[in-house]
């Protein structure tokens, strides 16, 4: 009888050797596989679930001259849009400034213009106009989105700010009183943290002093004319002093009504001020 023949456990057969290395093929395979699709995923748009549109990932590939050239238009618009606001403030301002003290302090027959009343009547006239144009072109409609009692406060505010405004130029000149504006920083920071709940910086406060200090120093360098009346000059610094406090309210419940109604807008501010305004001034005037 023949004796088997022992196999080496070195040795092994040939097709286990095939097998194996087939084996390791496939695997290498899908490695490679697997790693391909992680690449194209990768570079791949996604979803954003928020915006409901596909955008590119962060790995994607740098930003396309196409949309480098829209960003860089719109940022042309926006410095085009400040530039006319920032130059159509400034004139209005002047034109404002120029035809309110050629009105309230010059010499008619009769006297300098009587009635400030009438003067802020005439100004809320024109803004109601030019408001409820503007309404009519952006909305097509002249509802407002918030209570109409809601413009009340800073409309009266608004009215006796105006109204010291005019009567002020009947005591001190129209420098002091447009001077004067600028101690207004102290009062707005005031009814900002009354208001709205807002927090300054301790710097902030000592700007705003150094500001004031420096325009109480302009009105008590200027000279008084020979003949005026102490009491009247002291009742000029009353009307400013109205003009500012005033001012200072309307701007913070303001800014409060649109935190309040986000739908508000520029426009429908002015409509629902001045149609308070309007009924006001016809009830002093009466």
């Amino acid at each position: 009888m023949s004796e088997a023949k022992e196999i080496s456990p070195v040795e092994k057969p040939e097709s286990a050797t095939i097998a194996a290395k087939d084996r390791d093929d496939s695997v290498a395979s899908e490695m490679d596989g697997r790693d391909s699709r992680i690449a194209e995923l990768e570079k791949a748009p996604m979803l954003d679930p928020e915006k409901g549109r596909v955008e590119k990932s962060d790995a994607s590939s740098p930003e396309t001259p196409a949309a480098a050239k829209k960003e860089e238009k719109n940022k042309a618009a926006d410095a085009a849009a400040f530039a006319f606001c920032f130059v159509g403030l400034q004139v209005s301002y002047l034109t404002w400034g120029f035809v309110q003290e050629k009105v309230m302090t010059k010499e008619y027959t009769t006297g300098k213009f009587p009635s400030a009343t009438f003067c802020v009547f005439s100004n809320r006239v024109l803004a109601i106009v030019v408001a409820m144009a503007a309404m009519g072109i952006q909305h097509r409609s002249l509802k407002i989105p918030a209570p109409f009692y809601a413009f009340a406060p800073c409309s009266i505010s608004n009215t006796l700010s105006s109204y010291g405004q005019y009567e002020a130029l009947h005591y001190v000149s129209f420098g002091l009183q447009t001077l004067s504006k600028s101690t207004k920083v102290i009062p707005v920071m005031l009814m900002g943290k009354l208001l709205n709940k807002k927090s300054y910086k301790w710097i902030e406060y000592v700007e705003a002093l150094m500001i004031s200090f420096g325009v109480s120093l302009f009105s008590f360098s200027e000279k008084s004319a020979p003949g005026d009346d102490k009491t009247t000059e002291l009742l000029g610094y009353a009307m400013i002093a109205l003009y500012i406090g005033a001012d200072s309210f309307t701007s913070q419940w303001q800014t409060k009504v649109y935190k309040a109604h986000p739908g508000v807008d520029q426009f429908q501010m002015m409509f629902g001020v001045n149609t308070w305004s309007i009924l006001f001034t016809l009830t002093a005037g009466v």
